[in-house]
């Protein structure tokens, strides 16, 4: 039966389309209008010479926007919302740093101008890191709130009591919901009335009900009237609306909000929670035309939902329960795989594979889920990613945005129950252009399932890897041993 299509709203049924292909498509960093030579120098000294397709395309958009410094665009236009919906790996980052940074170079006093919404602690500090790059030697001050620290501590970070009120410390903060609203609430003087940027990173994420409280907050933080000294009714903020000459008189800040995610909803009504202004889509997940040979057109996968690294092979494993922990010791010690990242779907279940891996030896692993203290996971980030550990056995809190160097092969051990789930997985390894395998562990009761969900994705080039039961026959004494020995030590 035909699909009901919802109705598309003109930006989201006509998007700007970016190049999927990274490699064949970087830009050279002069070759983008409008950027700071200082942040030109800033991309050189970190090596990088070329914007990927996103970046090339999102930088000079959100600068555009900005044209004439942070108050109100051209004529006292509003800027429009911009959202961006590109894969794993494809550079959304600097996308929004590069843009923010430069258009807050010239700030005369220290206001929170810009926000970064993440759903967890590890992107949050990824990002902050990256924000910390770019804004060394200007002045400019970024602030990261994810709760590592106590909340006296972070409010401390945040405002300054002075005899004339409270000053802001920041220019830029990157945080985390939780926390992030509890100073709306609780830290005096923590103003977001001059907010210019809301980012929302991972944004179909932080759309969820969860979150949705939290962007509210943020947004009725940012148009709440100040009225503590009065020297702050100059710009007084008017939600969107009409342009009268009332409103047009004082000099605005327009509050811009930047969506990006790779698996960015489709849906208008969720959409339509985030009260975005005349939004732009830019996005690299589209069906491509081909041209046959008598000059017509014929749409291919019409119904790529999402997209996935160009360099990503993906097969899967039928198996049954018992077979698991054997698979993944054979792919490990006899087939040799390194810098290896393995997906369970519960702490629990990470914990206990990485004890079992550990009982049977010789495979450098360990595990990462929000059982360890932050500390002991970037330790362990750093280990894997300088090939001192082979296997790090994970939960899905980590398969979102982290940016892992070097995966080479990323495994489902439990095969994932969401196609939301399994994008994010499995994008962690070929990331930037370059190859990585992805393997799926699945029960045969499983099987169907698993298949139609990326059918229904559009996924299609998926290959059947069964590995015969031969080859694990080696395996099973020492398994078994390994198997007691860990029995005795849980009792």
């Amino acid at each position: 039966s035909p699909q009901v299509q919802p109705f598309l709203p003109q930006w989201l049924a006509q998007p700007k389309l970016v190049q999927k292909r990274i490699k064949d498509n970087l830009v050279p960093i002069r070759d983008v209008p409008g950027i700071h030579p200082r942040l030109l120098k800033k991309l050189q000294m970190n090596g990088i010479e070329s914007f990927f397709p996103v970046q090339a395309e999102v930088i000079p958009a959100v600068l555009q926007s900005a044209s004439n410094g942070y108050l109100m665009g051209q004529g006292g236009y509003r800027p429009k919302d911009i959202c961006v919906s590109a894969p794993t790996g494809s550079g959304k980052t600097l996308s929004f740093v590069i843009p923010v940074v430069q258009v807050l170079l010239d700030r005369v006093v220290c206001q929170v101008r810009a926000l970064v919404v993440l759903p967890t602690k590890e992107l949050a500090q990824q990002v902050s890191k990256v924000f910390n790059i770019y804004t060394d030697g200007t002045g400019l001050k970024v602030v990261l709130i994810t709760g590592q620290k106590s909340f006296a501590k972070e409010q401390e970070m945040l405002v300054q009591k002075k005899v004339t009120g409270y000053c802001s410390l920041a220019d830029i903060i990157v945080a985390t919901p939780g926390r992030l609203t509890d100073h709306i609430r609780q830290t005096p003087g923590f103003s977001l009335t001059q907010l210019r940027f809301l980012i929302v990173d991972e944004a179909d994420r932080m759309i969820d009900d969860m979150h949705q409280n939290c962007l509210n907050q943020i947004v009725k933080a940012a148009f709440q009237v100040e009225n503590d000294s009065g020297s702050n009714m100059l710009f007084q903020r008017t939600k969107p609306g009409p342009v009268t000459a009332a409103s047009s008189c004082y000099p605005q800040i327009p509050l811009q909000k930047l969506l990006f995610s790779a698996t960015l909803t489709q849906d208008p009504e969720k959409l339509q929670q985030l009260d975005l202004f005349q939004p732009r889509l830019f996005t690299s997940v589209y069906s491509e035309k081909k041209t046959l040979g008598d000059g017509t057109e014929a749409e291919q996968d019409t119904n790529k939902k999402y997209i996935l690294p160009e360099g990503l092979s993906q097969c899967y494993v039928p198996c049954d329960l018992n077979s698991k922990p054997l698979l993944l010791l054979h792919f490990m010690l006899t087939m040799k795989f390194t810098r290896v990242l393995c997906f369970t779907n519960s702490r629990e279940a990470s914990h206990r594979l990485f004890l079992l891996v550990q009982a049977f030896g010789g495979v450098t692993a360990a595990e990462f889920s929000s059982r360890l203290p932050p500390n002991e996971r970037q330790r362990t980030m750093k280990e894997f990613e300088q090939g001192k550990i082979q296997l790090l056995i994970s939960t899905d809190a980590t398969a979102r945005g982290i940016d892992v160097k070097g995966v080479n092969y990323v495994i489902n051990y439990d095969a994932p129950q969401f196609i939301r789930t399994y994008i994010h997985r499995v994008g962690r390894t070929a990331r930037a252009g370059k190859a990585g395998v992805a393997f799926s562990l699945v029960l045969r009761i499983q099987e169907r399932r698993f298949l139609r969900m990326l059918k229904d994705a559009g996924i299609q080039d998926i290959k059947k890897h069964p590995v015969k039961g031969n080859s694990l026959k080696p395996l099973v004494q020492q398994y078994e041993e390994a198997l007691s020995k860990l029995e005795k030590t849980v009792k």
